[in-house]
């Protein structure tokens, strides 16, 4: 993903509100994932080149529908995970990806 789509999955996360849904990053060279977060104003921004991959947690029905509806809306390569959703970076080449 680009610099412009994180931006918008950023600003789409800040209008859910609160409580927003946690995130938490793997780094695409050094496999570190960060701990759980839920701060996307300042804690989510800025440049994503080495993000393989944000995970974000819901924890009620409601949240899982109002975070799937910003990712429709900002049309970004994930999957759903049994606590939220997966949306990728960068995925290895020859590897399909759903777009949610």
């Amino acid at each position: 993903m680009n610099n412009t789509k994180w931006e918008e999955l950023r600003l789409g996360m800040i209008g859910l509100g609160t409580p927003s849904p946690r995130f938490r990053v793997r780094n695409l060279h050094s496999g570190y994932v960060s701990a759980w977060d839920g701060e996307w104003f300042h804690h989510f921004y800025g440049h994503h080149e080495e993000d393989e991959w944000v995970e974000i947690s819901v924890t009620s029905a409601a949240q899982h529908e109002a975070v799937l509806r910003v990712l429709r809306s900002v049309h970004v390569p994930g999957v759903t995970t049994e606590t939220g959703f997966k949306i990728f970076g960068y995925v290895p080449r020859g590897t399909h990806v759903e777009y949610l």
